[in-house]
């Protein structure tokens, strides 16, 4: 972006004043211009890690925790909406991530050492949330849908 314009200017006021002279007839590439150019990058800090998961090929009950015996995947039923099924080894963090579902992210170490009784506390978590992301999720797993409804669920063929 650019510097806003004062209030009365008459064609739009995110713009820049002068672009350059008459002669060369060409805008500069130097001059600033408005718009979004390319993939902007941002930072975020102290991203809480709540677990680091194995693949579905290692360990398939990727979603069991010590006070939740179910034997589930991270993989919410219907999977994640615009993502799908986690297949790989995946990282759990607290809060939210920004930009798009499939963006790649880059983490790092923290620079300084983490002290805080809030950084340094142990992680436990007692229950991992697989029902549906898409509408009113009741069920955990399909065999307990299944249970629920009687019978395995079937799934409807499109027409």
């Amino acid at each position: 972006g650019v510097t806003r314009l004062t209030r009365k200017t008459h064609r739009g006021l995110r713009k820049v004043a002068c672009i350059g002279s008459w002669h060369p007839a060409r805008v500069s590439f130097q001059v600033p211009r408005s718009g979004q150019r390319g993939y902007h990058h941002r930072t975020e800090i102290n991203k809480k890690i709540y677990r680091i998961g194995k693949s579905l090929k290692e360990d398939a009950n990727n979603a069991c925790t010590e006070n939740d015996l179910t034997e589930k995947a991270i993989t919410p039923m219907g999977g994640f909406s615009h993502y799908g099924t986690v297949n790989e080894d995946f990282v759990m963090l607290k809060g939210t991530v920004a930009g798009p579902r499939k963006r790649i992210i880059t983490m790092r170490k923290s620079l300084l050492p983490q002290v805080s009784r809030r950084a340094v506390e142990k992680i436990s978590l007692k229950f991992i949330d697989t029902s549906s992301k898409f509408g009113h999720g009741r069920f955990q797993t399909s065999e307990e849908k299944a249970k629920f409804f009687g019978g395995a669920v079937q799934k409807k063929a499109k027409t």
